[in-house]
C-alpha cells in the first residue's frame, strides 16, 4: 500500500492516545480496521465512535501469537505498532530492573512480535508497516527508565527488518516515527508534569516553553501522510514527529 491509499490495518495500543487517533484518520480514509488493546472497554467506545469500520480485538498485543492469528485472519496491507507500556516516571536510582526494564519487556517484545510475523507471513508486497519509537530514541528520558532505549531499539528493529525485506525481495516497507514529547496524551502529560517538577517550573510554563503540542489527530494526520507518499529510493525510514510535521531523521 506504500504511496496508496489504506486499504486493510491493524493498529496496536489502538484504544487511546496515539494509537487512537490514527485509527479515527485511517477509517476517515477509508481503511477497515482492526484495533488491538488490553481495554476492552475503552476499544467499545472506539468502536462506537467509528463505525463499523473499526474491528475492536481486546488481547495484549505483545502476545506473538495473537500477532501471528491477526495477521493470518486479516492479512493486513498496513501495520501501526503503537502499543507500549506507560513508564515509571522516577529517576535512576529510585529503580528496580523490572521497573527499568518493563519497555523492553512490553514495548520492543510487542514490536519485534508483530515485525517478524510480518516477514514470515509475509506480508503482501507493497504493504507497509509502521513503528511508532519516540524523539526520546534520540533526546533521551531520564525518568522513564529504560523507555529512551527501548525506543531507540524498537527504530533499529525496524531498519533491520526494511534491509530483510529487500534481501529476500518481499516488498515490505518498514518505517520508524518518533513523535515528540507531548501532553496531549494520557502518558505524554505525565511525563511532561514530572519533567516540570524537575526543572523547578510551574507545569503551565513548561509547557509553554515546550513549544505547540502533537496531537492525537496531528499523528493520525501525517500518519496517512507517510502511507499515501511513495518510499524514498533507499535506505532506513525513519521520521521525528513534531506539531510541525515529519521530518527524516539521519
Amino acid at each position: 500500500m506504500s504511496g496508496s491509499k489504506p486499504g486493510v490495518a491493524i493498529v496496536t495500543g489502538a484504544s487511546r492516545g496515539f494509537g487512537r487517533g490514527i485509527a479515527a484518520a485511517l477509517t476517515k480514509a477509508g481503511a477497515r480496521v482492526t484495533g488491538v488493546a488490553r481495554d476492552g472497554g475503552q476499544l467499545a467506545e472506539v468502536r462506537a465512535e467509528l463505525g463499523e469500520s473499526f474491528t475492536p480485538v481486546t488481547g495484549d498485543a505483545a502476545d506473538p501469537a495473537l500477532a501471528g492469528q491477526l495477521i493470518d485472519a486479516y492479512r493486513p496491507d498496513l501495520l501501526v505498532l503503537n502499543a507500549g507500556a506507560t513508564p515509571l516516571l522516577r529517576p535512576i536510582q529510585r529503580h528496580t530492573w523490572e521497573t527499568f526494564g518493563r519497555t523492553w519487556d512490553v514495548d520492543v517484545r510487542h514490536a519485534f512480535g508483530w515485525v517478524r510475523e510480518a516477514l514470515l507471513a509475509p506480508l503482501a508486497p507493497g504493504s507497509t508497516v509502521i513503528t511508532m519509537s519516540s524523539g526520546a530514541a534520540l533526546a533521551g528520558s531520564p525518568l522513564s527508565g529504560g523507555y529512551a532505549g527501548a525506543k531507540a531499539a524498537i527504530r533499529f528493529v525496524s531498519a533491520y527488518a526494511a534491509d530483510e525485506s529487500q534481501r529476500a525481495g518481499l516488498g515490505i516497507r518498514f518505517v520508524s516515527v518518533l513523535p515528540q514529547l507531548t501532553p496531549a496524551t494520557e502518558l505524554g502529560a505525565a511525563a511532561v508534569a514530572a519533567y516540570a517538577q524537575r526543572a523547578g517550573q510551574d507545569l503551565a510554563s513548561y509547557t509553554e516553553n515546550m513549544g505547540p503540542a502533537l496531537t492525537p489527530e496531528q499523528v493520525g494526520k501525517a500518519i496517512i501522510g507517510l502511507i499515501e507518499a511513495p518510499a524514498p529510493a533507499e535506505g532506513p525510514e525513519a521520521y521525528l514527529l513534531t506539531a510541525g510535521g515529519l521530518r527524516p531523521v539521519p
